[in-house]
């Protein structure tokens, strides 16, 4: 079978029972995307097929043979970050960064969806994203900004500012893997 991830297609021989995350992670070794609960409740292995936002632990790659598949190596590079790896970037959305790249996926998705402008329109949208640090006022305003600069929103309104109970891992000294 063959998949295009990232624009780049894959002949492979998987077991049909292999996860698109599994293939992703363990076959293609493109470990960007997280293994979380690995029944689809938290949001950690979210992908985008064909646009799409899917939690790649539910669907089998076999699948998927055809469609587009971008994970989130495949939306933005180090020097040339995808304007929402950027926000996150700028705003320390982000803890452990187990999250990150479950949360920046649904975000780029967020932007080409049907989303109201305010803030619990953006939550409600951004809902099947968990984050077990607990940095969610963090992680809205990147999506609320980057939102404000790819469609029509009035999201001036949007209090600016984060709040945060335990230090960023920019002020531990570490970077995020985006």
């Amino acid at each position: 079978m063959s998949l295009r991830i990232n624009g780049t297609e894959y002949l492979l021989h998987l077991d049909p029972r292999t996860t698109l995350l599994d293939c992703l992670r363990e076959t293609l070794a493109l470990t960007g995307t997280k293994k979380g609960c690995d029944h689809g409740q938290c949001g950690a292995c979210t992908v985008h097929v064909n646009g799409a936002r899917v939690n790649s632990c539910l669907t089998l790659a076999v699948m998927h043979e055809g469609d587009e598949i971008t994970t989130i190596e495949g939306i933005g590079q180090p020097g040339a970050l995808h304007p929402v790896q950027a926000a996150f970037v700028a705003h320390d959305a982000y803890q452990c960064g187990y999250c990150t790249s479950g949360q920046i996926m649904s975000a780029v998705a967020l932007l080409e969806e049907p989303c109201g402008p305010n803030d619990a329109d953006i939550r409600e949208c951004m809902s099947g994203n968990i984050c077990r640090c607990g940095a969610y006022p963090a992680s809205s305003l990147p999506s609320r900004k980057s939102a404000a600069s790819r469609r029509p929103c009035n999201l001036s309104s949007f209090a600016e500012r984060k709040t945060r109970s335990a230090p960023s891992p920019r002020e531990r000294g570490r970077t995020p893997d985006l």
